[in-house]
């Protein structure tokens, strides 16, 4: 021990914990194993003593070294550590002067009241440990099994035959009993920690290792007398082993995160554990085979009462799992029947207790859906989005009558259960549900509009599944019409039967080429040459005949074959334009207007379409139009940014059925138009005095303050084109100027305004 003394027992310079110091532990582990084994294979003498006692010195100088290195949060374990260790050594060196100055060898001697008195120091940093890993009943429990087992079996086979040894005096008797009994106490202790659900670093499992290796040395030194001849200097090694592993675990890096209990982490029942208590439990019948306890009364008492204890705690134990299962299983239910987001009730929670006011009577149902939700989580963030929802379920809290069931049953989905009450109370409540929810959400400073749609239903002869369904029903044709509120009949499931059996059809005509594009012309004043055409599709059916736009085109939008059929029309459309360019000349249109829905412009890649398109045709950008409805853009996101992308390319951009949608005025500051297309309602009472012809004109005026192009839809007679020419419009389409057809003659337009005629 010299050559390691001066290196890892002296002071160390003040440096900053580094990777040299948290690979410490790995050298002074390795140096004292070969210390050890130099220590056992030297003869019994002088040398070998004081390798012995310079191994121990080391050791509690290694502690101290490692409070100074590591600097832990709570050093008084350590200290107390290091206390215990250093009167472990007073206790070497007492026995040593005994031994070889006094030339005596007396057991007990004064050297085993410094041994014993090491114990409580250790027995009190061990202690501090546990109690920074504090955890429940069922831990405690498991260290008493634990205990109890092998304490069973350290007092059968340790201290009762030492305990009996009739060779030995009382004190003699005590001393060596006191000793093994002082290390069960601290493995019960260690035990309290390992069956707990206490974080195991590396530094705990070595002092557990250091408190098992002293365990072993003082059982071997009381039991080598016992039984054998041999000499207790068998033990020594084994003691050092504990030594060194204690100044091991001190100098591990670890060492300094044994912070307690906020380390702790949940303790799980595995295999491991199971098996473990298994055994414990089956160590007092198993000893009743070996024939000397069984012969025994003290045995066969000591096992008894051993088994007792055992199967009491297994009882306990058992209780606590039991305890432990139904408290999480109500737990669980009440987090099933609960929506963790808002706190209202859970589907699961509303479907049952529909189920049971089906069985009572004639309950009434509301199930509310939020308008445009989707693009506050797009734009703004999932957080606001459950703000919003958190906002919108206090209000309907509130708003619900006293009795009524509120739950949350989807994503921006909310349902109200009313088990007494009929079809005209449920309506009322409805549209005053609507009103409340109308109003704008304040959340992450946006003022944010969230309409709802709400689909009634209610009866009784029917399952809960089914009277949601048929809510669910009502609720998307509220959202179709623009409704707040809309009850279910059988004709909403026929309606929704028939565009089932539609949109099928629709995938047919598609891949056979059923359907066709027609144009209609767009006339620019006053020579009335065909400036423009708006391209139309329609439908030949084999069997239902001509199919109209407005019954096929909304099918295609809700499952989304619209994406496939508009990119058809365009195309079509596109190669249509570059025919005629190439054949008339001057005499072809300027320009050609494709209708794109809302379904198209939310794709990410819309505008690389139209330009693959443009390309594949050879018609430039600027000859092609998009029309675009106030209702696909008003929400904004990827339409507006498509738009913008098309307007990138060249496209123009018509807005289409100008002054119907939501907010007119408003989209001209965020979409970028070129082109207003003015509604036909706008158009047809336009003749005559009064309200209808101001706001043709104030539309009128506003394009042209904007520097827009207006059109006017819908005209059907001269009277009215005569009407707008007069306002200022330039641009007109509609019956008067033509039909559409696939093959226009753009000739038979070009005739004077008070010339033309209606085309049948």
């Amino acid at each position: 021990m010299r050559s390691i003394a001066p290196a890892q027992v002296g002071p160390p310079p003040v440096r900053s914990p580094g990777v040299r110091h948290g690979r410490l532990w790995i050298w002074w582990l390795a140096t004292g194993m070969v210390a050890t084994v130099v220590h056992y294979v030297l003869p019994e003498g002088t040398v070998a003593n004081l390798l012995y006692d310079v191994i121990g010195v080391a050791t509690a100088a290694g502690i101290l070294l490692a409070l100074r290195l590591h600097r832990p949060e709570r050093p008084a374990m350590w200290r107390w550590l290091a206390a215990a260790q250093i009167t472990f050594v007073a206790g070497d060196l007492t026995y040593e002067f005994y031994e070889n100055v006094l030339h005596q060898a007396p057991y007990p001697s004064p050297a085993d009241i410094f041994y014993l008195g090491s114990y409580p120091m250790l027995f009190a940093g061990l202690l501090l440990l546990v109690r920074r890993n504090r955890g429940g009943t069922g831990d405690l429990i498991d260290a008493a099994i634990v205990g109890t087992g092998l304490g069973l079996v350290f007092w059968l086979f340790v201290l009762y035959p030492v305990a009996a040894d009739s060779g030995s005096s009382t004190l003699e008797q005590i001393t060596t009993v006191a000793y093994p009994a002082a290390d069960a106490m601290v493995i019960g202790l260690l035990a309290r920690l390992f069956t707990g659900g206490a974080a195991r670093s590396p530094s705990a499992r070595l002092l557990v290792a250091g408190a098992v290796m002293m365990l072993v040395a003082d059982t071997a030194f009381a039991v080598i007398p016992l039984y054998t001849t041999a000499s207790t200097h068998l033990a020594d090694p084994v003691f050092l082993l504990a030594y060194i592993l204690w100044s091991v675990a001190a100098l591990h890096p670890s060492m300094a995160g044994e912070r307690g209990g906020e380390e702790r982490v949940a303790a799980r029942v595995g295999p491991s554990r199971l098996l473990l208590f298994g055994a414990c439990s089956l160590l007092a019948p198993v000893l009743l085979l070996v024939p000397r306890i069984g012969a025994d009364p003290v045995g066969r008492l000591s096992v008894a009462a051993g088994a007792c204890t055992l199967v009491l705690l297994i009882i306990a134990r058992m209780s606590g799992f039991v305890f432990e299962v139904r408290r999480q299983s109500a737990e669980l239910t009440r987090a099933a029947m609960q929506d963790p987001l808002t706190g209202l009730a859970s589907r699961r929670r509303f479907e049952g207790e529909l189920r049971d006011a089906l069985a009572a009577g004639r309950p009434q149902i509301a199930l509310l859906g939020l308008n445009g939700f989707k693009n506050v989580n797009d734009e703004l963030g999932r957080p606001i989005g459950d703000r919003v929802l958190v906002s919108v379920a206090a209000r309907l809290a509130e708003a619900a009558p006293a009795g009524a069931l509120v739950a949350r049953i989807g994503g921006d989905e909310f349902a109200l259960l009313l088990a007494d009450a009929d079809a005209d109370q449920v309506r009322a409540l409805a549209a005053s549900l609507a009103r409340t929810l109308g109003a704008p959400v304040a959340e992450g400073g946006h003022e944010l509009y969230v309409g709802v749609a709400i689909g009634l239903a209610g009866g009784a002869g029917t399952t809960p599944v089914e009277l949601l369904r048929q809510a669910e029903s009502a609720m998307h044709a509220a959202k179709q019409t623009g409704e707040p509120v809309r009850r279910w009949t059988p004709a909403l499931d026929e309606r929704a039967g028939e565009h089932v059996r539609l949109g099928a059809e629709i995938r047919t005509a598609l891949d056979l080429g059923q359907f066709r594009v027609v144009y209609q012309p767009i006339v620019e004043l006053p020579a009335g040459r065909v400036a423009a055409v708006e391209a139309l599709v329609r439908w030949e059916h084999p069997v239902r005949g001509l199919v109209s736009p407005a019954a096929f085109i909304p099918v295609a939008e809700r499952n989304g074959l619209i994406v496939e059929l508009g990119e058809w029309i365009l195309r079509t459309a596109c190669h249509r334009l570059a025919a005629w360019r190439a054949g008339l000349g001057p005499g072809a249109p300027d320009r050609i207007s494709v209708n794109v829905s809302a379904r198209q412009l939310a794709r990410p890649h819309f505008a690389a379409t139209v330009a693959a398109a443009l390309a594949d045709s050879g018609l430039p950008a600027s000859c092609l139009a998009v029309e675009v409805t106030e209702t696909a853009v008003f929400e904004g996101g990827q339409a507006v940014v498509a738009l913008h992308e098309l307007r990138a390319l060249g496209v123009r951009i018509a807005l289409d059925d100008f002054g119907t949608g939501h907010s007119s005025l408003g989209l001209l500051q965020t979409v970028p138009v070129d082109i207003l297309k003015v509604d036909k309602s706008f158009v047809d009472n336009v003749t005559e005095a009064g309200r209808h012809t101001v706001i043709a004109d104030a539309l009128f005026q506003v394009t042209a303050g904007l520097g827009l192009t207006a059109v006017a839809e819908g005209v059907e007679t001269a009277a009215q084109a005569e009407a707008l020419q007069r306002l200022g419009y330039r641009y007109l389409q509609g019956y008067h100027f033509g039909r559409p057809v696939a093959d226009p003659d753009f000739a038979a337009a070009r005739t004077p305004l008070r010339a033309a005629t209606t085309v049948a």
